[in-house]
């Protein structure tokens, strides 16, 4: 006696959901499998470009052309002075490239004008604990407007929009939570051409190290692998599971078919 049409779709249906399932898992390890040959790329394009000597500042006409894929990190030397307008704070609670920073802060970000016109916002460097006193970092980066063009070395950085649980900035104290750049322009008049970039600074260092800059470097977490045997694990535990379901399955249609036999 076969098992009843009931239960075949009853089986049917079980080793399409368990196959769905594993063939998810598998997806999803093998994902992180890829992930990890691409962090494992990033860090070692990441380690080359921080450990170069600086470069020129790309002029204003190669700006569009910079993707952050092949110049993110880049270290780049130019001259430049801090313009008289308002800057803006990004709140962080620490930083996973400056081994000097850790706990809560602020980064002072300001706007600086190049020998041409053109705009290129400076991240001036970490500012512990200020996350609510607007008339600190105030004291902080007025020595920065010395009016005179000033050396910098920096790494070429790109803007980062908020999230969908990112904060709001807080227009009254000039506080953002994430690092987007064309938004504060925008919202505090910096005017003129504004790079599509921005530049952690390097040196020079304050001599009081506030906002204090530094060298950036490679602290990227690689935990694919392990998460890839995760899923691997799943898919397995799964498959198991539904191997041993469909044995037991198996098992009890063994009495009916020996009572069907007695019968007939």
């Amino acid at each position: 006696m076969s098992p009843s049409p009931h239960r075949r779709r009853g089986i049917a249906g079980m080793s399409l959901i368990a196959l769905l399932i594993v063939a998810v898992l598998l997806s999803l390890g093998f994902w992180q499998l890829q992930r990890r040959t691409a962090k494992h790329a990033l860090i070692a394009a990441l380690e080359t470009r921080l450990a170069g000597a600086p470069t020129a500042l790309p002029p204003p006409g190669e700006w569009a052309a910079l993707t952050p894929a092949a110049d993110e990190f880049r270290r780049v030397s130019f001259t430049a002075t801090y313009a008289e307008l308002p800057d803006a704070m990004v709140y962080s609670s620490g930083s996973a490239i400056r081994e000097d920073v850790s706990g809560p802060g602020t980064w002072a970000f300001l706007p600086a004008q190049l020998p041409d016109g053109a705009m290129v916002v400076i991240n001036a460097g970490f500012v512990p604990n200020t996350m609510q006193d607007r008339a600190y970092q105030d004291r902080i980066v007025r020595p920065l407007h010395v009016g005179q063009p000033v050396a910098l070395t920096g790494y070429l950085r790109f803007p980062e929009a908020g999230g969908l649980f990112t904060p709001n900035p807080d227009a009254a104290k000039r506080l953002w939570f994430s690092r987007d750049v064309p938004a504060m322009a925008a919202q505090l008049g910096w005017a003129g051409k504004v790079a599509p970039f921005y530049i952690d600074l390097e040196t020079p260092v304050p001599a009081n190290l506030l906002p204090k800059p530094g060298p950036l470097g490679v602290h990227l977490r690689d935990q694919h692998l392990q998460y890839a045997v995760t899923w691997f694990g799943l898919a397995a535990a799964v498959g198991i599971a539904f191997l041993v379901w469909l044995w037991g399955q198996r098992r009890a249609d063994v009495p009916q078919r020996r009572a069907s036999r007695r019968i007939a």
